[in-house]
């Protein structure tokens, strides 16, 4: 029947028992659309209204649909067709808070499939500027209230560069309760949980305090159920920002570095200017290279002073480290001044007081495991 049918039908029923509300739906008429000829509260002369439009009503209180259903024999078929198609994808029944799933629900190595697994989504934490060697990443569980237990989550970071085969180097694999939640992992990580705006609802962090200044690193990260299925990735890609360089000492090398090349060079100057280019970091002697063109490129510039004092040999060893400079770096580099910011994080370690057994899998850990916080 018509949409406004049913909605009249409902109002003639609540007309004529009025000691038995139908729970949860609220009919008003307004002149915001197109009211039926049977709606006595929009009867007014002149304004009937023969082809009426519905418009949607306000909700006053929610319920579920089964609720609305008198007879109970149905009402419960109702609940348990609804109950699940929301948790089981319509392939088996709920049973307290699993999924019993049918026989035709089980996937090619006979495990049940019909509760299924989300994807967590991997990002950046809010509170944690990225840094040259620092990242905070950040996800919210995806335990649902009922079906699949997720019992650990699984994350892999690796540096991305021209150099590296990005299909052999696999990077490094963490588990989030065993290597991080159990305090057995690297010292480079730490790990922490917190709740968002409701107290239901945890999010996982992770810091990554050991990274490479100017390097692009790829995050990726799954989620595991007791049976040992595996979630969609979810993948967070990013470069750390560009290193720590001390200006001032910078300009003080392009000093150094324009009185060892000025007037005779003799091997040991040679040597010295050599060795103090090549002790630098890259992103030094980027800067370094600046100052020299800036006050003395009059004599002659950085590259070609320094193949013309130190040979052609040694200016290239020199000289080859810049390509490690990434675009977006050598650019800031450039700049007339540049200024350093060091932040301090606050983060807890945290430590498992209990003993999980080799080859036991068992869902709680994330949720129930006894963590000792060492600040």
């Amino acid at each position: 029947m018509p949409f406004i049918t049913y909605l009249s039908g409902l109002l003639t029923a609540q007309m004529l028992s009025d000691d038995q509300l139908i729970s949860g739906v609220e009919i008003r008429c307004e002149e915001k659309g197109r009211c039926p000829s049977t709606c006595h509260l929009c009867r007014r002369p002149g304004k009937e209204q023969l082809s009426p439009t519905p418009v949607l009503l306000e909700i006053n209180r929610v319920v579920p649909l089964y609720t609305l259903i008198q007879d109970n024999g149905t009402k419960e078929a109702f609940k348990s067709a609804l109950m699940s198609s929301y948790w089981c994808s319509g392939k088996g029944d709920v049973i307290d808070d699993w999924c019993r799933c049918d026989l035709s629900a089980f996937d090619a190595s006979g495990l049940p499939n019909c509760s299924p697994l989300p994807q967590p989504v991997l990002r950046l934490s809010p509170a944690v500027e990225p840094s040259s060697t620092v990242v905070s990443l950040e996800w919210v569980d995806v335990q649902p209230a009922i079906g699949t237990k997720v019992s650990d989550y699984i994350l892999q970071h690796k540096k991305v560069d021209e150099y590296t085969d990005t299909d052999l180097y696999t990077g490094e694999f963490l588990s989030f309760a065993d290597d991080l939640l159990s305090g057995l992992g690297t010292s480079c990580v730490a790990a922490g949980r917190s709740h968002g705006e409701v107290p239901e609802v945890s999010i996982y962090s992770v810091i990554f305090k050991c990274l490479e200044p100017d390097s692009l690193y790829k995050f990726t990260l799954y989620a595991v159920d007791t049976r040992g299925r595996h979630s969609e990735l979810s993948t967070v890609t990013l470069r750390t920002a560009c290193p720590l360089v001390d200006d001032n000492k910078a300009e003080e090398i392009a000093d150094k570095i324009y009185n060892l090349y000025n007037g005779y060079t003799s091997g040991k100057e040679q040597q010295t200017a050599y060795n103090t280019l090549m002790d630098v970091s890259a992103s030094m002697l980027f800067r370094v290279q600046h100052h020299y063109n800036s006050h003395y490129e009059k004599f002659g510039d950085f590259v070609w002073r320094s193949e013309d004092e130190l040979g052609p040999r040694k200016a290239h060893l020199i000289l080859r480290r810049l390509e490690k400079v990434s675009s977006h770096c050598s650019s800031l580099l450039r700049s007339a001044y540049i200024q350093s910011r060091v932040d301090t994080v606050p983060y807890l370690f945290c430590r498992s007081e209990e003993v999980r057994p080799v080859g036991m899998v068992w869902y709680s850990i994330l949720k129930d495991t006894k963590i000792t916080y060492l600040i």
